[in-house]
């Protein structure tokens, strides 16, 4: 930039004209506001953030990782689900022998999400193989997806 592209006040500093000012500013302006209403509008993960909660939490049912699956449940419901685990002797006789996620549904806001899974499962001393349309219903809450309710299955009753 040369002398003739500013005003100088006082012999010491140069003012530019207002249109390069503007110019300047205009991307930091933006900038500062997209942030800004980012930063206050919590936004859902969607399909792409919910698969792999959806899946990792099957998995570790599966293979008796219940501490595990109870990350994936709200906090205020963890605690009671791992307690009835252990009660239950879960880690000794329940099998969870197959699942298939068959499919999920995102609520218009995109904070919640209805999933329903083919369970198959054993809980011992029955020999018998158990089969159920579980429906899973999860939120999501402080940054992360969280299973809040489970209808059927072998957790209903810790999950209502």
């Amino acid at each position: 930039m040369d002398d003739s592209t500013g005003i100088y006040l006082w012999g010491l500093f140069r003012v530019l004209p207002l249109p390069t000012i503007m110019r300047s500013l205009a991307p930091l302006l933006l900038l500062a506001l997209l942030g800004g209403a980012c930063a206050h509008t919590p936004k859902s993960t969607g399909m792409e953030g919910l698969k792999p909660v959806v899946e990792d939490f099957h998995k570790r049912i599966r293979w008796k990782d219940f501490r595990g699956a109870a990350r994936h449940l709200v906090p205020e419901r963890r605690e009671a689900f791992v307690r009835a685990r252990s009660e239950q002797q879960d880690e000794r006789d329940l099998s969870i022998t197959d699942f298939e996620i068959l499919e999920a549904v995102l609520e218009p806001d995109g904070m919640r999400a209805t999933v329903t899974t083919r369970l198959q499962w054993m809980r011992l001393p029955s020999a018998s193989e158990q089969t159920a349309t579980v429906t899973l219903d999860f939120v999501f809450r402080d940054g992360a997806w969280l299973l809040e309710r489970m209808k059927d299955g072998p957790f209903a009753g810790e999950l209502p």
